[in-house]
């Protein structure tokens, strides 16, 4: 799940701030309403009044009813692809995509509550499951084309991502890499989530996340003994 944080909602003008603000007040009123009564018999009419707004307001921000419950934060995406090609040359594709999803994901613990409804609003409903798995797909491609893109402008420069040839297959226009990374950063995220919800009092999010990234990048050796 992805979901505004303070310093998203921070950025931008006046108008902007006010428009992320009502569409998250939206989002988080349909998957409360969702897990209390159930996605079915949740109408437009009750998201809208759970967040102070008009129906025709609703539809200014979300094409159907049903989008309410699985697109939680439309900007996420953007904000990590830009996160990625804005980051310094110096860290390689795994550190800017860590660097990326950790800050969208600083505010996890405050959030843990609305994440696990919003889990539940999914599993109870197949197909909100199907609509949901299928924009995090979406999100994980766009994901990756933001890394190819990163992978052909530092290996222009002879920097981190420049050793393999334009004919290898993993070099940076195959393709390959960045989907390879970007769907084992999003399983990073999942594990540390998961991970996090069942011993939340041996850790923060935040060190859960960074452990598993440290995994990643020593190429998940054996624990030993």
């Amino acid at each position: 799940m992805q979901l505004m944080s303070e310093k998203s909602a921070a950025g931008g003008g006046l108008r902007e701030r006010k428009k992320r603000a009502t569409r998250a007040a939206l989002a988080e009123a349909a998957v409360r309403l969702a897990a209390e009564h159930g996605a079915e018999k949740v109408t437009v009419e009750a998201i809208s009044a759970a967040a102070g707004v008009s129906v025709r307001t609703f539809f200014n921000y979300f094409d159907s009813r049903d989008d309410a419950f699985v697109v939680v934060d439309a900007d996420a995406g953007a904000r990590m692809r830009r996160a990625v090609l804005d980051a310094p040359a110096v860290l390689s594709p795994l550190e800017a995509l860590r660097e990326a999803m950790a800050a969208e994901l600083a505010e996890a613990e405050q959030q843990h509550e609305l994440w696990r409804l919003h889990a539940k609003v999914l599993h109870a409903s197949p197909h909100l499951l199907a609509r949901g798995v299928g924009a995090h797909m979406a999100a994980e491609a766009d994901l990756a084309d933001a890394i190819a893109e990163r992978l052909r402008g530092v290996g222009d420069t002879g920097g981190p991502g420049s050793g393999a040839g334009p004919g290898s297959v993993t070099g940076p226009g195959s393709g390959l890499y960045p989907r390879l990374l970007a769907a084992v950063a999003g399983a990073a995220v999942r594990t540390s989530m998961d991970h996090w919800s069942a011993h939340q009092e041996e850790a923060a999010f935040l060190d859960v996340f960074h452990e598993v990234f440290t995994l990643l990048a020593a190429g998940l050796p054996a624990p030993s003994a």
